[in-house]
């Protein structure tokens, strides 16, 4: 089965739809022409089963890259809970049935969806349709990979992708067009806000209350709610909303802004129970409630004047509102009353504080004036200062019982004042709750009144119009007549414009038959073509073996074996012609004059013997790209986009385990893209936008020393792609324009040999400005400083570095280079310098990319170590220098697989840490800068002396000189 059925997750759908108060990231909304035109939006699915099968709120998102209609719980979800084929379905609705529902029928099951409108059923049934007519027709084009959909997502955008722009659609007929064009219903407008990436903003339209929960897709939610987590998504600044259930179901509560903690410290020392004070405001999107307040306001009544209530309903109303002004006076009196008893209290609670301070005090003097004793021998003066201190004594033992005897008084006052304090209380809560009740009567008695006034006015109407004009044309009669009159033209008009869709997909849909019919013969025909010339190999190669296993030795007559050899040779190099009765889709080309990178793949000036060797070496990497493991990689990245649909890319081992696979064809714009602008955004971000047509402006007004040498190597850049092939080249100006803006922003560097090349791979894949950024992070950020100076110090320390891998990864084949004597450096230097450029296989070299750009400089050292370690044995049988620096100039040429060399570079190289690496750049840095040092010591001391040698000659006469 292609979809999961979601007969009922784990969601609440009774009353609004609970939805992040930001549902998608700013970055999302402005992500540009990829996310505008994406067809997305909430439609409600039919799912479920038994009771609980109804409509459930579902996030659509349309992927072309295989025609399916995926669909999530929220948008936020990275795993679809199932999908819809587009490519091979049929759409239909029912005007009489319920409105915005329709069908999608594919050949496993029917689909029920419903949009919230009928304008936007028209708007997705219209594209929908548009998405299949496309995807048929670039299907029908036979452009495509073996694995892979012929319509892409994210299309390449460098120099590939414009080779490709022409193999991806094609243009139907006019005539076509014109007809489908006929059929097409009208578009309504109002649908803008609730399809595309920022209705994700927005609840579902479809608030169907359906109670679903489900088992069975449980694991997909858990999985969902973790990335979700993962990805950083859930920010601690942002506003929090809580849904009321109650009555008025679209009401909702938002915090504001949360209790600050000198706050709530402060309300911790004045109370001894702890609250949580929150700030709460209303959502201005939600309809308010209207207060208890703004109903009783004197002259504010809730309804017009002209339908009062006392004029409808008598004294009863007036008799309710005046209870409840009385029991809101006397409830506002007696929180008066409350706030000034609190007041009291601790009034109360400050003087006792202040007496047992006192009383504190006096105890602490009272031991002290007790043990003073009369003395005997005191002079007559001490005896009237003594008497006074007695008498104060006294008076403060008087005072100290005039306060105890006050202290029992104030604290059965404050335990009545306590114990009025709680009757209050609980005849506040009583309050309170007769009040709320009172209040739900009224809102009754307003809505029982609201309806009798309605119900009057009509009734009067009626009478009206019956009593002044029973004939007239106002009639009863004549006003139902009317309204039949008006929805038959309803329908009338729902039919014609569901006449349209179903003529338009009747005649899609027999088109789409006949291509299915024509393509299905054309592979019979193609099939019956391929089966005779194998057999017709088959024969020549079984006449060639029964020669070799019984040759003719005959000096007369020519070996029957060597003319099967000629003519199996002449076939394998002839050049097939287009057959103009073969249809132009499958015209049996097996090796194109250019590969899909633009790569020359069989070279024309070269001799019949190495032309047949290229043409071998292309077949092969054209049987090893259709390989089972390399369809599983296809696969596993399309599920892998598939689930990051609704997501930007993230670092994680599933990406990196993926890209050390190998990025498709199709999908490596976007990742190439993605790499280098996380590698370079911290230059970025402090840059204006139009950086680069800035710096490329003043470089083109401003003489540039490094300009010269840019033009000179423009040509010699890449001689065998077509992109870069001649001075009018798509390529050319592009690599100029990168060069030049990169030299003025690296003043130091300018240019050098080796940039052109970095620059040309990018452009292949990416647009000039990535091109550049591309360049600034294998300069500025990978590489080491001075790696592209004029000095190339940095070069020369990854050589030294390289050398001391190659003695503990590859002992053997280390100590065999150094017993020979061979000096690998020399073949290496430009692996290192241009990152295998025009040293490996096309197909090997952008895999290698592909991981360097994610992972960095690390990856040129492991695929320098794993191209040795992959050929140690034929390097081991060779035992002359000469033959094995011959070998080492081409060996990586006849390196072809690429599944087993990566296989070396990341299994069998491990460890491989890059701070092993940074240490061992530092030791030879210092190293390589010594010796630097001491050749320019000795370079200046030759100098000295051959200036003194031509001093001392400039001396010495003629016939001298002669002697």
């Amino acid at each position: 089965m292609h979809e999961e059925e979601d007969g009922g997750e784990a969601s609440l759908c009774s009353g609004p739809r609970l939805v992040p108060f930001k549902s998608v990231d700013d970055a999302e909304l402005e992500g540009g022409k990829e996310q505008a035109s994406r067809l997305c939006g909430y439609l409600s699915k039919l799912s479920g089963k038994g009771p609980l099968r109804g409509f459930k709120p579902r996030w659509f998102v349309y992927d072309p890259r295989k025609c399916y209609l995926y669909y999530f719980k929220t948008p936020q979800d990275a795993l679809p809970l199932g999908h819809i084929e587009i490519g091979d379905a049929c759409f239909s609705y029912n005007v009489e049935g319920e409105e915005g529902q329709f069908a999608v029928c594919t050949a496993e099951k029917e689909f029920l969806l419903k949009a919230p409108s009928r304008q936007v059923m028209h708007y997705w049934l219209q594209q929908l349709q548009q998405k299949r007519w496309e995807f048929s027709n670039a299907r029908g084009s036979g452009h495509r990979d073996s694995w892979s959909s012929p319509t892409m997502a994210f299309p390449p955008t460098g120099l590939v992708g414009k080779d490709n722009d022409a193999l991806v659609f094609e243009n139907p007929g006019e005539s076509m067009e014109k007809v489908r064009s006929d059929f097409a219903m009208e578009t309504e407008m109002g649908v803008e806000g609730m399809v595309g990436i920022h209705s994700a903003r927005g609840p579902s339209a479809a608030g169907n209350n359906t109670l679903n929960f489900s088992l069975k897709n449980l694991g997909t939610e858990l999985r969902n709610s973790m990335s979700y987590l993962r990805s950083g998504r859930l920010v601690d600044h942002r506003r929090s909303v809580f849904y009321t259930g109650g009555s008025n179901a679209t009401e909702d509560w938002e915090m504001l802004d949360a209790p600050s903690k000198d706050f709530s410290e402060h309300k911790h020392q004045h109370d001894t129970h702890r609250r949580f004070t929150f700030d709460f405001g209303r959502s201005s999107t939600r309809s308010k409630r209207p207060l208890l307040r703004d109903l009783m306001a004197p002259g504010k009544s809730a309804r017009s004047p002209d339908h009062s209530p006392v004029e409808c309903n008598g004294s009863k109303s007036l008799e309710l509102q005046l209870c409840l002004q009385n029991q809101q006076v006397e409830l506002n009196q007696m929180q008066q009353e409350q706030l000034k008893l609190r007041e009291e209290l601790v009034a109360q609670k400050e003087m006792v504080r202040l007496l047992q301070q006192t009383l504190r005090t006096s105890q602490c003097e009272r031991p002290a004036v007790c043990s003073r004793a009369p003395d005997p021998n005191a002079a007559s003066e001490q005896s009237q200062p003594s008497a006074l201190t007695q008498e104060e004594a006294a008076q403060l033992m008087a005072r100290l019982q005039e306060r105890d005897e006050q202290i029992p008084t104030l604290c059965g006052h404050m335990e009545r004042l306590s114990l009025e304090k709680e009757s209050l209380q609980q005849e506040l809560k009583a309050l309170k709750i007769k009040v709320g009740e009172m209040n739900d009567q009224l809102g009754m008695l307003m809505e029982t009144i609201q309806a009798k006034d309605e119900v009057i006015m009509k009734l009067s109407q009626q009478s009206s119009e019956e009593t002044g004009n029973s004939n007239g044309p106002g009639s009863p009669q004549a006003h139902k007549e009317q309204q039949e009159l008006d929805l038959l033209k309803d329908s009338l008009q729902g039919y014609k414009s569901q006449n349209k869709f179903l003529n338009k997909e009747i005649l899609e849909l027999t088109v789409l038959r006949r291509n299915a019919e024509s393509r299905e013969k054309a592979f019979e025909a193609k099939c019956t073509a391929l089966e005779a010339k194998l057999c017709q190999v088959e024969s020549k190669y079984l006449v060639l073996l029964q020669e070799v296993k019984n040759p003719v030795c005959s000096t007369q007559e020519q070996n029957p074996a060597s003319e099967v050899i000629s003519r199996l040779l002449e076939d394998a190099l002839q050049v097939e012609s287009p057959d103009p009765q073969d249809h132009p889709i499958f015209k049996p080309n097996t090796v194109s004059e250019y590969d899909i990178y633009g790569f020359k793949t069989v070279p024309e000036e070269e001799e019949e013997e190495e032309r047949l060797v290229a043409k071998v070496r292309a077949l092969e990497l054209k049987s090893l790209s259709m390989t089972d493991q390399e369809v599983s990689v296809g696969v596993k990245w399309e599920n892998f986009l598939a689930s990051t649909m609704n997501r930007d890319l993230v670092r994680s081992p599933e990406l990196k385990s993926l890209i050390r696979c190998g990025v498709p064809h199709q999908h490596r714009s976007k990742v190439w893209r993605w790499c280098v602008s996380f590698h370079v955004k911290k230059f970025r971000d402090h840059l204006a936008p139009d950086y680069y047509e800035t710096l490329l402006n003043v470089a083109r007004e401003k003489p540039n020393p490094a300009s010269k040498q840019i033009e000179l190597d423009l040509l010699r850049t890449l001689p065998n792609n077509k992109h870069y092939a001649s001075p009018s080249a798509a390529g050319i100006q592009k690599l100029r324009n990168v060069l030049l803006a990169f030299s003025w922003r690296n003043p130091d560097i300018g240019y050098c040999q080796g940039l052109n090349r970095l620059a040309a791979i990018t452009l292949l894949y990416l647009d000039q400005e990535d091109a550049f950024w591309t360049l600034v992070a294998i300069v500025e950020v990978f590489m080491p400083r001075d790696y592209y100076t004029k000095t190339l110090l940095g070069s020369q320390v990854d050589q030294r570095v390289f050398k001391d891998l190659m003695s503990e990864k590859l002992p053997r084949l280390h100590a065999h280079f150094e017993q020979q004597k061979v000096d690998f450096s020399l073949i290496t230097f430009n692996w290192f310098l241009v990152v295998f450029v025009d040293s490996v296989v096309s197909d090997i070299l952008f895999k290698i990319w592909d991981a360097f750009l994610f992972e960095g400089p690390k990856i040129i050292f492991r695929f320098a170590l794993a191209l040795f370690k992959h050929k140690e044995e034929e390097f081991l049988k060779l035992h002359d220098s000469t033959a094995t620096f011959k070998y080492l100039r081409y060996f990586t040429r006849t390196i072809l697989d690429s599944r087993k060399l990566m296989n070396i570079a990341f299994g069998d190289m491990n460890p491989f840490p890059m701070r092993q690496i940074q240490n061992r750049r530092a030791f030879h840095l210092e190293k390589v800068r010594l010796e630097l040092t001491e050749l320019e010591a000795i370079r200046q001391t030759f100098l000295r002396e051959r200036e003194t040698s031509q001093d001392r000659r400039s001396f010495v006469s003629d016939d001298e000189e002669e002697n």
